[in-house]
């Protein structure tokens, strides 16, 4: 998944009761990876992974490497204005193809 830091607009954070003020915007899935198994799409904002409120992509990240790899965690999403909930299995890095 390619990702990047992005405010939350403040009405919506209200009235889906998000605490923060940023998410991470969800720009590319790649295929075969743990957010297309999960059912991530570009345009997605994951704002929690695992109860962990995520205000970018470095607390993102962080929270992935921590995650125990294989094991399903909910990771929370605004899709067009709407929070969902996913299961996403984190999985180990794989080297860019080239």
């Amino acid at each position: 998944m390619e990702g990047q830091t992005t405010p939350l607009d403040p009405a919506l954070a209200r009235r889906l009761g998000l605490a923060g003020r940023s998410a991470v915007l969800v720009v590319a899935v790649e295929a075969d990876s743990p957010g297309a198994h999960a059912g991530l799409v570009a345009g997605d904002l994951i704002v929690d992974f695992d109860g962990q409120p995520v205000a970018g992509i470095d607390a993102l990240h962080k929270l992935l490497t921590e995650a125990r790899v294989g094991t399903r965690v909910p990771l929370v999403v605004v899709r067009r204005g709407e929070s969902r909930i996913f299961p996403v299995v984190p999985a180990e890095s794989r080297p860019p193809q080239r």
